[in-house]
C-alpha cells in the first residue's frame, strides 16, 4: 500500500498529531459529500426546504477548514516536518481548500434547489443534471478514497474522468440555450439549470484538484499542469 511510504515517528505524539490531520480531512470530506448530496436531492425532488437547509449550514464546513488549516499551522511550526510529512501536510492544506470550495457550490446549488422548486417540475426530474451529478459525486468520493489510501493510481483515475464530466456540461448547457430560445418563458428556469451544471463541473474540477494532490504526496510532484499523457507517464501508466 502506498500509504506505507510515510515513515512512522520516534515520537507517537508526533504520528497521532499526522494521523488526526488525516481522519480530520475525511471527515471534513463526510460532511462536504452530505451537503452535496442533499442539495442534489432538493434539485431533483423539487424540495425548497431541504435546499435552503443546505445552503445555511454551510457555516460547518468553513469551521471546520478554519480548525484544519490552524492545526496544519502548529504542526508545521512546531514539529518542522520533511520529505513525506511535509508533501502531507502541504496536501491537506490544499484539499481543505477545495472541499471549502466544493462546500459552496453545494451551498450555490441549495439555493438554485429552493428557486427553481417554484418552477413547474419537468416530467424528467432533470435527469441530464442527475447523471452529471452522480458522476461528480463519484469524482468526489473516489478522489477522497485515494487520499485516504494515498492511492496514486485510483487517483490518476479521476483525473481522467474530469473530461467527461466537462462535456456532459457543455451538452446540458447547449441543451438549455435551444429550450429558452424554443419557449422565452422557459428562460429563468433553464437559465438556474445551467447554473447548477455549472456548479457541478467546477465541483468536478475540485475533485480533479485534491486527486492531483494524492499524486504529489505519492510522487512528491506538481502535476496540476500537465496534459493527461503527460501525467500516465510521470507516474508510470
Amino acid at each position: 500500500m502506498e500509504s506505507e511510504q510515510f515513515s512512522q515517528h520516534i515520537s507517537r505524539r508526533y504520528n497521532e498529531e499526522l494521523e488526526h490531520l488525516r481522519t480530520e480531512v475525511l471527515r471534513m470530506g463526510g460532511l462536504v459529500e452530505t451537503h452535496l448530496d442533499t442539495a442534489i436531492e432538493a434539485i431533483t425532488t423539487g424540495d425548497s426546504e431541504m435546499g435552503l437547509r443546505v445552503a445555511r449550514e454551510d457555516y460547518k464546513i468553513n469551521q471546520l477548514e478554519v480548525a484544519i488549516d490552524e492545526e496544519c499551522s502548529r504542526v508545521l511550526a512546531t514539529r518542522a516536518p520533511a520529505a513525506g510529512d511535509l508533501r502531507l501536510i502541504v496536501a491537506i492544506i490544499k484539499t481543505i481548500t477545495d472541499l471549502e470550495r466544493v462546500g459552496d457550490e453545494s451551498q450555490k446549488i441549495g439555493y438554485l434547489a429552493a428557486r427553481l422548486a417554484n418552477e413547474q417540475q419537468p416530467h424528467d426530474h432533470y435527469s441530464e443534471l442527475r447523471t452529471l451529478a452522480e458522476h461528480v459525486q463519484a469524482m468526489l468520493h473516489d478522489a477522497l478514497d485515494a487520499f485516504s489510501r494515498v492511492d496514486a493510481s485510483d487517483a490518476l483515475q479521476v483525473v481522467e474522468e474530469d473530461k467527461l464530466v466537462d462535456e456532459e456540461y457543455d451538452m446540458i448547457v447547449r441543451q438549455c440555450i435551444s429550450l429558452m430560445m424554443e419557449d422565452p418563458r422557459t428562460i429563468r428556469r433553464f437559465m438556474d439549470v445551467s447554473w447548477v451544471a455549472r456548479a457541478l463541473e467546477r465541483i468536478g474540477d475540485h475533485a480533479k484538484n485534491i486527486a492531483e494532490y494524492v499524486i504529489y504526496m505519492v510522487h512528491g510532484r506538481d502535476v496540476r499542469h500537465l496534459e493527461l499523457s503527460e501525467l500516465k507517464e510521470e507516474i508510470g501508466r
